[in-house]
């Protein structure tokens, strides 16, 4: 069927400009909710129950507030004094691959795990304000999951991002794995902190093309907010002669990941919470740009050196994850001669 001009709004052109899916996913919401809508293989297993003990933070400091408590995150996240007050919610979780975590057993029966999942999820979003935001960073053998008890928990997806890295593990029984999603979620899509020009990087328009149309706009001038697949300089898997490489933590998330995702949904002094410290790259961003962050680790080893990294050694890539371009094109045209 040939495009046709659209009428709502205007755009140069006048293409049709469909509604996307998180409009859909609005109308779809209430049906989603109703009760055994969606009935996934964890709901065979009872939910956790919280320790009721009281819970401070094993490390903690200020300016901004900063603090790390050490324990099953299902029990703190129920514990926390500033539930319903976080403003942004990012976890890595484990992925259930029988990793050698410090301490953490990682390879519960699929049912369990899934139970795991959707238990710590839910603390999340009671851990939330109504205009908060939950960042889920997963492989291909969840994300389907997560989404679906995110969306009959009444929760909206905004994004469906992927981490595109080029350093996979090598294989020939299958293709190589070389992403990780960035699963995008809003309590409330219509009121939610959105901060796009935080996090601009420059167009193609204007990378490659030299497009005088981009330039001719009134702001942003040959910028755009990044593709929701995400790759470029210092995006890669944090390797061993990484600067940012925190020996003995596993999978650590590059420093750029986290600010693109702060930086977008988090304010100056607000309060961001990753439930699975880590390498501690939530908090060490978070402390660089100026928010407060509560972060959890089961394993007291990895927690102690998780901490020194948050409150002594800080982020190392400030300011990396924005402004340059994730073109993959050479340059074109005028920009070509020019660099000739």
């Amino acid at each position: 069927m040939a495009e046709q001009k659209n009428l709502e709004f205007d755009r140069p052109g006048g293409y049709a400009m469909p509604k996307g899916a998180t409009q859909v996913q609005r109308r779809a919401r209430k049906d989603l909710l109703k009760p055994g809508t969606i009935t996934l293989f964890g709901d065979t297993v009872p939910s956790h129950e919280p320790a009721k003990a009281k819970i401070k933070p094993a490390f903690s400091d200020g300016d901004p507030d900063t603090r790390l408590y050490i324990g099953d995150c299902r029990d703190v996240l129920a514990r926390i004094p500033d539930k319903g007050c976080v403003d942004l919610i990012f976890a890595d979780p484990p992925f259930n691959w029988e990793v050698p975590y410090d301490e953490w057993q990682d390879g519960m029966p699929r049912a369990e795990y899934e139970r795991f999942t959707f238990d710590w999820l839910d603390g999340c979003i009671e851990a939330l304000v109504p205009n908060g935001s939950l960042w889920v960073n997963i492989p291909d053998d969840t994300a389907a999951e997560i989404v679906m008890h995110l969306k009959r928990r009444g929760l909206t997806m905004i994004n469906w991002c992927v981490w595109h890295f080029r350093f996979g593990q090598n294989r020939d029984s299958s293709f190589i794995m070389s992403k990780v999603h960035a699963l995008y979620f809003a309590k409330d899509p219509d009121n939610r902190i959105w901060n796009p020009n935080e996090i601009l990087e420059q167009s193609d328009r204007a990378s490659i093309y030299a497009d005088p149309r981009t330039q001719a706009k009134d702001e942003n001038k040959g910028m755009r907010v990044p593709m929701d697949v995400w790759y470029g300089p210092y995006w890669g898997r944090v390797q061993g002669n990484n600067g940012e490489r925190r020996h003995q933590h596993h999978n650590q998330l590059p420093e750029v990941y986290l600010e693109r995702v702060i930086r977008a949904c988090s304010n100056e002094g607000g309060l961001v919470l990753d439930p699975f410290c880590g390498s501690g790259t939530t908090s060490t961003v978070a402390r660089a740009w100026k928010r407060r962050s509560i972060t959890i680790e089961f394993g007291e080893g990895t927690a102690t050196s998780a901490w020194e990294r948050i409150a002594t050694i800080g982020m190392l890539r400030k300011g990396l994850s924005s402004g340059g371009t994730s073109a993959i094109g050479a340059q074109r045209g005028k920009l070509a001669k020019k660099g000739k």
